[in-house]
């Protein structure tokens, strides 16, 4: 298992011109593995890697490697609807440093679910690092069904799954068919609790970016049998949550980030700037929470 709690989906902060703030990215895994997150998601959808190029991708992940030193797992998006391409991000991570890669699953081409299966066992052969999968319909297009989770967990390499279908039926039948040695992370943080009712050992948050503390304690609390003050922390964050998800992610979290003084810069195109409502939403809800 590569880590038990909340790991951050971190944005990827960017300057004016559309180029990397790799000073600014050093800057915010350092607050956040100072605030109690667990682990470093880098060049994931939140991180805006679909719009980076290789050398671009890679560099985030060598910077990450290099500024967390080792204090969290740093765990690396380089999934790809190629399976070609696939493997040579992985192996370029590897040689990086990381502790694991986050593979989802082929998007627009797609595929079946036996092909699923060929897909992630060719990337895990060919590099031999651990895997954890993203299931996330609603942007690939493709549910990966608990059966092939479980004919998947089956492999050495393939250690967990991100589950972002908001399906917790589905979460329920991938613990019930693979067992507590497969690590379930959520991956929609108004689901975090109910996920770890389930047997789910943490999130990988987009909510960490702002509220890096209250996501740890949220998924500590629960794991150490706080159960009671676990879900408190749920509830009060929903409409944070909400707020961060009013618009396609990162938008809405780029912009509370920018609020609260970290200057992580705007979206790349196609994606733009929160809309003025949305706006004043997000703002609101920051206020209410005491982040700004």
């Amino acid at each position: 298992m590569i880590f038990k709690g909340a790991g951050v989906a971190i944005v990827t902060p960017f300057n004016e011109n559309g180029s990397i703030n790799f000073n600014k990215l050093r800057e915010i895994i350092d607050f956040q593995i100072e605030n109690g997150t667990d682990s470093i998601i880098i060049c994931g959808t939140t991180g805006e890697a679909s719009t980076m190029t290789d050398e671009e991708h890679l560099e985030c992940i060598r910077v990450a490697v290099e500024q967390t030193a080792g204090r969290v797992p740093v765990i690396a998006g380089t999934g790809s609807n190629d399976t070609h391409h696939g493997i040579t991000l992985t192996k370029r991570a590897k040689e990086l440093g990381v502790d694991a890669t986050l593979q989802v699953t082929p998007y627009y081409n797609k595929t079946t679910q036996r092909g699923l299966i060929e897909h992630f066992k060719a990337i895990g052969e060919a590099t031999d690092l651990p895997m954890i999968l993203y299931n996330v319909p609603s942007r690939t297009g493709l549910n990966i069904t608990p059966q092939t989770v479980y004919e998947l967990s089956k492999l050495p390499y393939v250690v967990g799954i991100k589950e972002a279908s908001g399906n917790l039926s589905q979460v329920a039948q991938i613990a019930r068919l693979c067992g507590p040695d497969f690590a379930i992370y959520s991956g929609n943080d108004d689901q975090i609790i109910p996920t770890l009712s389930l047997g789910g050992v943490g999130v990988i948050s987009v909510l960490s970016n702002v509220a890096p503390k209250q996501t740890h304690d949220m998924v500590d609390l629960y794991l150490k049998g706080d159960t009671k003050e676990a879900l408190k922390l749920q509830l009060d964050y929903l409409p944070v949550i909400d707020a961060l998800f009013c618009e396609v992610n990162p938008i809405p979290v780029k912009a509370a980030m920018n609020m609260m003084g970290f200057e992580v810069g705007p979206c790349r195109l196609p994606l733009t700037n929160l809309e003025s409502a949305n706006e004043e939403k997000v703002t609101a809800v920051l206020k209410a929470a005491e982040l700004i």
